[in-house]
């Protein structure tokens, strides 16, 4: 039995060493870039965030999220973690729930699943795009540059439309769509956002930890606290990422709160500043010491403070109002950087037309779908990669026919 797999990012690497855990099945996995899982090298900033412990209790989201939830009891976090181990991964994990390979370094996730595909039954072709895929009587073909591959079973993992500058593609939803399938819209999530305010510029890369919330027409939107960085564009960072999801999506005004000292109460804050008034420095150093220099005398300038008028000649109201700053700053959102930028793809192939518990479609017997081409993604933090794990291992493994 031959079981065709497009696509050599994570969830099709997993799926194919599933499949040939079945020394029967002979396993081709079709890569259309010079290499395997060039987009898993560049997740975490190059750390690679493979898994997050909690991600086996909720985090997902889709048209039915409750769909992903067969595939992540049946490899969660810890079996994956242990399964990676086998494979000579040794990881760590933060108080978060994060889970990083030990050596910090991507390449280290990427490199043991391009040894253990190293197997006699598993053949990878690279430089690969397939153009074409036709169901037949035993089967399915695949048309590629001119060749034709024929596989009794295949596996569509060919990833999102995100990350296009390092193999994100429509490739997936558009040979699933050939054979039947439907598409909800895509939209770019864990993806940086940009503002229309003017002092955006000069407080490029300036990190903050922070209370980021965003809101839609004056209602709260979404939340989260972590760290924020500034772009020359707009919001950057963690918090940012963690609540980019369908933000400046359809119509409404849409702005971002920011509470610099989420755990310092405003009244504090006022104490602090009116204390200051007994000092000659200049108003652009009224934040020192409390936030990045660059964020203070910026903040200090947004709200009319002249930087070179003396702290002690401040009034209680222009300290209130800088406090309020640092509390409470608002900036417009225009819309999210684009899918050349964001991490994951929101949306994708519906997963009403796949069986949960095997992956296979309900419409084309034979053929199987894991990881972001599915209209399943997770929150910031090991959550994609997890579902593309868990996913890739089921499809792969049903597909061989072998035992999970």
């Amino acid at each position: 039995m031959t079981i065709g797999i497009i696509g050599g990012g994570a969830s099709g690497m997993v799926a194919a060493l599933a499949a040939a855990e079945n020394p029967q099945a002979q396993v081709i996995l079709l890569e259309r870039q010079a290499r395997v899982g060039r987009k898993l090298q560049a997740t975490g900033n190059g750390r690679c965030n493979l898994s997050n412990l909690h991600a086996g209790q909720g985090g997902y989201h889709g048209d039915n999220p409750a769909f992903a939830r067969y595939a992540l009891e049946a490899f969660p976090p810890e079996k994956t973690l242990e399964w990676f181990r086998q494979l000579g991964l040794f990881t760590v994990a933060e108080d978060s729930g994060r889970v990083y390979p030990y050596s910090d370094q991507a390449n280290s996730v990427v490199d043991v699943l391009r040894f253990a595909l190293e197997k006699p039954n598993i053949q990878v072709k690279l430089g690969v795009t397939v153009d074409k895929v036709r169901k037949v009587p035993d089967g399915f073909r695949l048309e590629f540059g001119g060749e034709t591959l024929e596989c009794q079973k295949l596996i569509v993992a060919c990833g999102g439309l995100a990350g296009t500058k390092l193999g994100g593609t429509m490739s997936g939803y558009q040979l699933l769509r050939s054979l039947g399938h439907r598409c909800t819209k895509l939209r770019p999530t864990l993806v940086q956002l940009k503002t229309g305010w003017g002092g955006i510029a000069g407080l490029k890369g300036v990190r903050a930890n922070c209370h980021a919330a965003i809101f839609r027409d004056g209602q709260l939107f979404r939340e989260s606290s972590g760290e924020l960085q500034f772009t020359d564009y707009g919001l950057s960072g963690p918090v940012i990422f963690e609540i980019s999801r369908d933000v400046c999506q359809g119509k409404g005004d849409w702005l971002c709160r920011l509470d610099f000292l989420p755990e310092i109460p405003e009244e504090t804050l006022k104490e602090e500043l009116l204390r200051r008034k007994t000092t000659a420095l200049p108003a652009s150093e009224l934040l020192t010491g409390i936030l990045h220099n660059r964020l203070g005398r910026v903040l200090t300038q947004a709200v009319g403070i002249s930087p070179n008028c003396p702290i002690s000649q401040l009034s209680d109201y222009e300290l209130s109002q800088a406090a309020a700053a640092v509390k409470e700053f608002e900036v417009e959102l225009t819309e999210p950087m684009g899918m050349d930028c964001a991490q994951v793809t929101a949306g994708g192939i519906l997963t009403s037309e796949f069986d949960e518990t095997t992956m296979e479609s309900l419409l084309v017997p034979g053929l199987y779908a894991c990881g972001e081409v599915l209209d399943i993604d997770g929150d910031c933090g090991g959550y994609n990669l997890q579902w593309a794990w868990s996913s890739g291992r089921l499809a792969g493994a049903h597909a061989g026919r072998s035992m999970l």
